[in-house]
């Protein structure tokens, strides 16, 4: 995997590698519960592209505001695949804290520009 000088790109590249390694055997009553942690995640991927060519200050924080409500909203389908026992606890904190690495390095990211 080509290494981003970027860090919190870094970050939400390995969460995307994760995730698709750790989710590999879903069931398939659940599926859409995977895709959705997936689709998030791409989804936190284009806006922090999207933020890191932004010149307007207003659109980044608008951005990295985004991109942190995408963050929750993984959280929250991490936790609820969890509570389902789709992952194991072991699943579920490794993700967790690639994805508490990625909120730490937004918010610094939007202090620096604030």
């Amino acid at each position: 995997m080509k290494e981003e000088k970027f860090k919190v790109i870094q970050f939400i590249r390995e969460l995307i590698l994760s995730i698709d390694k750790e989710m590999d055997n879903f069931p398939k009553k659940d599926i859409e519960l995977k895709n959705r942690i997936r689709s998030n995640s791409y989804d936190v991927l284009e806006i922090a592209y999207e933020a890191n060519v932004t010149t307007d200050i207003e659109d980044k924080k608008k951005l990295i505001f985004r991109l942190l409500a995408k963050c929750k909203v993984i959280d929250f389908l991490l936790n609820m695949s969890f509570e389902k026992k789709l992952i194991t606890e072991k699943k579920y904190y490794k993700l967790s804290q690639r994805l508490a690495d990625i909120v730490k390095y937004a918010n610094g990211w939007l202090k620096v520009i604030i």
